[in-house]
């Protein structure tokens, strides 16, 4: 055999045990565990043999507790770029056969290169984590790899979109990646987050918890908010990320891509007439809204299980990206709190970074009162979904079915914030606040001196309903541009979002800003 043909085979060998991993134990523990490996995962993701792969045979350089004699090829972590649907992507995964999926300096330069590719060809970055924290024989080497990761995710924000599967466990210094990306996705059962385990808590609180109660999917995509996405299984959370990225441009210089429409433009929604309850005070459910005026009914909710009193997510109009933020009446009234302000805050700047238009349906009561929320920061956190409405400079259009009473009104993507085209369906009541409330205001003298408090009151009520329960005083103003036909919803939105296609708008130049945190 020549010299060549050696090298060849010597080559072939290596690649067969870089792709090993930690050795095949480590690999059947992996699948015991209902868990893929690092190139199962990447394998089932991308286009089929679109994948190649960088650094493959990187090793650590850690001289310290006897780990220059365990060694593998790639350290723990698989890098490189391939297609989804035909568009460059780049992508990590962390390999949990080696030393536990552990950041070592040599893993953090693949992840930082890969990274760094990314950010200059314009294309989207998915880190798939599954790791159990910093290499400690790697001490601070271990740390500064960290920050070197958290350094790039700060500079690619809003350059290109960036987003983290949670595959397994993802504590201390780990979370902060995920956390400083665009989406997080969960597993629910298999993966966690939190920055200090059940034992430290243990030691330091006296708090008895485990893992799952700590940093679950379930805590993290109900009660904490830092979960987009829960997925019951690894390849439900796979197709999430190809599905998520359908809806996504590649950077923020670029449009999300457009796709054939086969929905009629101009399908009639007959239902929507009769949908809105006479009564006020009932609910009703905003999904059969959206359901009924996006392309096919197809709708990509984020953050579906936190804060539902809004509801945020990607559908299409006409075959065009939008972001649908919506207050929910079925839950809490639909009523705006710290949780559903932060919540809709992110995902109208995310759009705003990247070129998708925005498509609101308002029907808001108003703030949610209490101390528990004042002490809390409301006020800060209603702020910051002004801010980002303020702020934004995408289309926007907004539609108002039902309530739009007080700063809640002003809040929601108003005319005032910049909005393009602001519809109102003939339900609408937009107000400083409900009628019941304004007359205990405007006449409660009058009423306390009436012989019929009762008769009074009611009358003052309907004399106050009839004057601002409409979209009319609104409309009167310019404040909204047309009252709307609800079966006619649909059409609407797609002939605004056709005619600001080429809306250009700036903000004043600034270093940056210093939105109300």
């Amino acid at each position: 055999m020549s010299s060549q043909l050696e090298k060849v085979k010597q080559l072939t060998t290596m690649r067969e045990k870089a792709r090993l991993g930690g050795g095949e134990k480590r690999i059947e523990s992996q699948h015991k565990k209902g868990k893929y490996t690092a190139r199962e995962r990447i394998a089932m993701l991308l286009d089929e043999g679109s994948f190649e792969e960088f650094d493959m045979f990187v090793e650590h350089r850690c001289t310290n507790f006897g780990l220059e004699k365990e060694k593998y090829f790639g350290d723990g972590v698989v890098t490189g770029y391939g297609t989804i649907d035909g568009r460059l992507v780049y992508i990590y995964a962390q390999d949990f056969t080696i030393f536990g999926g552990s950041l070592s300096e040599t893993m953090a330069l693949k992840i930082c290169k890969v990274l760094d590719q990314a950010m200059k060809m314009g294309a989207p970055m998915i880190g798939i984590n599954d790791s159990g924290g910093a290499r400690i024989q790697e001490g601070v080497n271990a740390l500064a790899g960290y920050a070197e990761i958290f350094q790039r995710n700060i500079l690619a924000s809003g350059v290109i979109p960036q987003i983290s599967a949670i595959f397994g466990p993802c504590a201390g210094g780990a979370v902060y990646s995920p956390a400083l990306t665009d989406f997080n996705i969960m597993l629910k059962g298999t993966s966690y987050m939190f920055l200090t385990g059940p034992k430290v808590v243990k030691a330091v609180t006296g708090e008895d918890v485990t893992q799952e109660q700590l940093g679950g999917a379930s805590i993290h995509s109900t009660k904490s908010g830092v979960s987009h996405f829960a997925a019951e299984t690894e390849e439900d959370g796979l197709l999430l990320i190809r599905k998520l990225l359908s809806y996504l441009p590649s950077n923020n210089l670029e449009e999300a891509p457009a796709i054939e429409c086969n929905d009629p433009v101009d399908r009639l929604e007959d239902a929507l007439n009769d949908l809105i309850p006479d009564s006020p005070n009932k609910p009703y459910d905003m999904y059969d809204i959206i359901g009924s005026i996006v392309d096919n009914g197809e709708f990509l909710e984020v953050h579906k299980t936190y804060a539902p009193n809004i509801i945020v997510g990607f559908a299409r109009f006409n075959g065009m990206s939008v972001g649908i933020v919506a207050n929910q009446p079925k839950y809490l009234a639909g009523v705006l709190d710290i949780n559903s302000s932060r919540k809709a805050a992110r995902f109208v700047r995310f759009c705003d970074a990247f070129n998708i238009p925005l498509v609101t349906l308002v029907d808001v009561p108003g703030f949610l009162p209490g101390t528990q929320q004042e002490y809390g920061g409301i006020i800060l956190h209603g702020a910051k979904l002004l801010y980002a409405y303020g702020e934004a400079t995408v289309p926007k259009v907004t539609v108002t079915l039902r309530k739009s009473y007080g700063g809640a009104y002003c809040v929601m993507s108003s005319k005032h914030l910049r909005g393009d085209i602001n519809y109102a369906w003939p339900s609408a009541e937009i107000a400083v606040m409900g009628a019941s409330g304004a007359i205990e205001v405007l006449y409660s003298k009058e009423i306390a001196a009436s012989q019929d408090p009762k008769g009074c009151a009611a009358e003052k009520e309907q004399q106050y309903t009839e004057a601002f329960a409409n979209p009319y005083n609104a409309a009167k103003y310019g404040y909204i541009d047309d009252v709307i036909e609800p079966r006619n919803t649909r059409f609407r939105i797609i002939r605004a979002l056709q005619q600001l296609a080429t809306k250009k708008l700036s903000n004043p130049a600034k270093k940056h800003d210093n939105l109300p945190l």
